[in-house]
């Protein structure tokens, strides 16, 4: 499956219960501390994904689903050097990432260019061995709550939003709309409604895996998209908190394999407090934030925007100045899942440059 990695973390004793996940291999009874993103020891990994020592920090056991770009595995420095624009970004050697060559094809929204996104009928057209293009090797769904607590897969704060005709015919804020009315939109007039959560992975064969992005817990006292720590981290936990353990109960009565995103920090520390499902923070402006929050999540994966990618035409140089977020991944045993890849062009060259996966609206980009 391309990039797509599973943990499984050893077991550490825990003062509080901890949550056991129903999804198959995905249970857990502890995890190792978060790795401290400011702590001036190097992240340290062994070949085989165990432990180097207790003294070098966390570190994983992975299995590898596909070939996708072989990870560069092993100790290395971690620290961050001045860039272009006054802020900081990660070291490199300089040495480009080597090209991948089958990148993990993760279905954005259901190949939203292709289908109704977010719907039962996307899930299915996405994952057919006869489709118009490659088969996913995973979904991604957005989650956000209506005003009963019931999770619905749906991107937008508001149900008509967006210009033009709308992205559905209903009005209202999702959270602030009652789950019949939610569930009763007609999505871009396809014939196809909202569905509940639960409703679409179930048009998910379980061979496939599924990205769950956390887009918005039903608040707008949200931090988006940068590194919190103490008091503003544990306050963003409380409010993201009860919507996250309804996500993740909600998957864990599926098979699927789960790999969690979201922009929000607290979303994926509460994931992590909460179950063993792989995490990734999505990258905005700031690779500094995002490689901040993987280090102190212990994330499986990055995904940043296409203008990070180092090496394509894409890569804004004005604001990244030297920075490589592909060899840095690598380098700590992180996938780069690249959203939103549009074109055969834009994914010919994000390949080329070494990313691990797509997050594409097209299934015939790979």
């Amino acid at each position: 499956m391309g990039g797509f990695h599973r943990l499984l973390r050893p077991a550490r004793a825990s003062a509080t219960p901890s949550r056991v996940d129903g999804a198959r291999g995905l249970g857990r009874t502890g995890r190792f501390r978060a790795v401290d993103a400011t702590a001036s020891f190097p992240l340290a990994r062994s070949m085989n994904g165990f432990p180097r020592s207790a003294a070098t920090g966390p570190c994983r056991r992975t299995l590898l689903f596909g070939t996708a770009g072989a990870l560069t595995v092993g100790v290395v420095a971690s620290n961050l050097t001045p860039v272009a624009d006054g802020g900081t970004g990660p070291a490199t050697d300089g040495s480009p990432p080597d090209p991948t060559g089958s990148p993990t094809l993760i279905a954005h929204r259901g190949f939203a260019g292709e289908n109704p996104e977010n719907t039962r009928a996307a899930a299915r057209d996405a994952t057919r061995s006869d489709g118009p293009g490659r088969r996913a090797d995973l979904v991604e769904v957005d989650a956000v709550p209506t005003a009963d607590g019931d999770v619905v897969a749906f991107h937008d704060d508001a149900l008509a939003g967006r210009d033009g005709p709308g992205l559905t015919d209903a009005e209202g804020v999702v959270w602030e709309t009652g789950t019949e009315a939610v569930t009763g939109a007609e999505v871009l007039h396809s014939g196809e409604t909202v569905p509940l959560l639960g409703d679409l992975l179930d048009a998910v064969p379980t061979d496939v895996g599924v990205n769950i992005e956390l887009k918005n817990p039903g608040s707008s006292a949200l931090r988006f998209a940068e590194k919190l720590s103490g008091d503003a981290l544990e306050t963003q936990k409380s409010i993201w908190r009860p919507f996250v353990e309804r996500v993740l109960d909600i998957a864990a009565d599926r098979d699927h394999e789960f790999l969690v995103s979201a922009f929000y920090e607290a979303a994926l520390a509460v994931t992590v407090d909460e179950s063993e499902h792989p995490v990734a923070p999505i990258l905005w402006r700031s690779i500094e934030d995002g490689i901040a929050i993987a280090r102190a999540h212990d994330a499986d994966a990055i995904h940043p925007p296409i203008e990070m990618i180092r090496g394509t035409p894409f890569f804004d140089e004005s604001r990244y100045g030297d920075a490589d977020l592909v060899d840095v991944a690598r380098a700590e045993g992180r996938d780069v899942n690249v959203w939103t890849a549009k074109s055969w062009h834009e994914a010919e060259r994000l390949a080329a440059a070494g990313v691990d996966g797509l997050i594409a609206d097209y299934s015939t980009l790979s």
